[in-house]
């Protein structure tokens, strides 16, 4: 191919220059690689929702909360000032702190022990699967539960049950919870519930003692009471429960048919101290040695207390550890499967080579596990953290109201200052931004963690 030049003379191999013809030019994307006003049309709604049901609530608990109850007089920090020495406010942060520290910590712990297990277990996905199911549960429904759980009564809470059943294990009950003497039988009530016989005891004499408000559980197996035969150099004598039905029987007299009290325990006091003591026989008779001659006869306290009847696990003194019991019942399963995942990420070939190095389980979990499930267990905690701050259904549900002030949480104590008696939703606007102001440093350090690690 040739071209001209201006001579008139053809230039073999140049094709004539033409000038480039002009691109259009395109249109910038967005990040998100389209226009930005299309992204902000399809995030139009979700922003509209999120001001409507977070932004314009806060904003509003804000100003209301520089109103009286009524929403009219404009009373400036004086809602705040109650708040802080209100206390019941203050019970509340407490308790928060308390749920703070001690449920995040607990359900992360048992999380990863069970995360760790099911990694030796054949049946893991089933014990998985149990752990994790009180997740399906409302908050609701568990508090109800362990409300039932949680009953004073052993024969109606599971715990009290349990624990009743391991202390009478080891404790002997007592044998005639609620009994008495006769107001005639001559003993008189000493500190603590015991009797003391207002004679002193003589040898070959023997003295019988009548008893009455006895339970009929513990007395209608007993055998029939006997009258114990005097014994040169022994004090003796008898305790039954003195009734007959119908009233025939003679009062202080061991009648026909009346039962014997078994299992008595029978001190004999001289000068404040225990010279000897004795049981009573299945009969209700009791033999004590000559060194009781002279003393005076005392029944421990222990024969008429009440039998044990465990913890009153919804009493002031227990009720938020237990409500905070049933919240990691409920939350173990969360963290365990979160644990679980990041678990089934972590290098096998480190673990296995500490162990041919000679590490034992322990340094192995201490070691490696735990400090490679560092920002696992970071999620969980914070995500949990966030979720305690704001606990309130289980709180009203399990806590009765004699101990509601003991177990009151600021969600609880925001919904009865805003909606109880004496509502002021001033002061529960109040709470609520305190709550709000609360929460915000978990929130950030979430945020951090989260853009720390997409920039990994």
């Amino acid at each position: 191919m040739s071209t001209a030049t201006p001579d008139g003379a053809a230039t073999p191999g140049r094709a004539p220059s033409v000038p480039p013809a002009a691109t259009p030019a395109r249109k910038k994307k967005g990040v998100l690689g389209t226009r930005p006003w299309l992204a902000a049309v399809f995030l139009l709604p979700a922003l509209a929702l999120l001001g409507a049901l977070v932004v314009y609530p806060i904003g509003y608990s804000v100003y209301r909360s520089f109103f009286d109850a009524g929403g009219d007089g404009f009373v400036g920090l004086d809602n705040y000032q109650e708040m802080f020495s209100d206390d019941a406010t203050k019970t509340a942060i407490k308790n928060n702190i308390i749920w703070l520290i001690l449920a995040p910590t607990v359900s992360t712990a048992l999380g990863l022990i069970f995360a760790v297990l099911t990694e030796r277990i054949r049946w893991a996905t089933a014990f998985k699967l149990i752990v994790f199911m009180p997740m399906a549960i409302s908050m609701l429904a568990a508090g109800i539960i362990f409300r039932l759980v949680y009953e004073q009564d052993p024969d109606k809470g599971v715990a009290n049950a349990l624990w009743v059943s391991v202390h009478d294990s080891f404790t002997e009950p007592p044998p005639f919870p609620g009994a008495h003497p006769r107001p005639d039988a001559g003993l008189t009530a000493s500190p603590g519930g015991a009797y003391t016989t207002e004679a002193t005891a003589r040898a070959g004499s023997p003295a019988s003692i009548p008893l009455v408000a006895a339970k009929r559980d513990n007395i209608s197996g007993a055998r029939t009471a006997a009258r114990a035969e005097p014994e040169a150099g022994k004090v003796t004598g008898t305790v039954w429960f003195d009734f007959t039905r119908g009233g025939l029987g003679e009062r202080g007299v061991i009648d026909k048919g009346e039962k014997a009290m078994a299992d008595l325990r029978i001190e004999a006091v001289k000068d404040g101290k225990v010279v000897a003591e004795t049981t009573t026989a299945a009969d209700g008779t009791y033999r004590l040695p000559a060194a009781a001659e002279g003393a005076q006869l005392r029944f421990p306290a222990w024969n008429f207390s009440e039998p044990y009847n465990g913890v009153d696990w919804l009493g002031p003194s227990f009720v938020t550890p237990a409500i905070i019991g049933s919240y990691v019942w409920i939350w173990a399963g969360f963290a365990m499967v979160l644990i679980a995942a990041g678990l089934a990420g972590v290098p096998r070939e480190l673990m296995e080579a500490a162990r041919m190095d000679g590490a034992s389980e322990w340094q192995v979990f201490r070691r490696i596990t735990v400090p490679l499930l560092a920002p696992v267990l970071s999620v969980v905690v914070v995500t949990l953290m966030i979720n305690v701050m704001k606990i309130f259904d289980l709180v009203y549900i399990i806590a009765p109201g004699p101990s509601q002030d003991d177990a009151n949480v600021l969600a609880l104590q925001l919904f009865q200052s805003s909606f109880g008696t004496d509502a002021n939703q001033g002061l529960g606007s109040a709470i609520a931004v305190l709550l709000l102001l609360l929460v915000l440093p978990v929130m950030f350090f979430n945020i951090r963690r989260i853009r720390r690690e997409s920039r990994r």
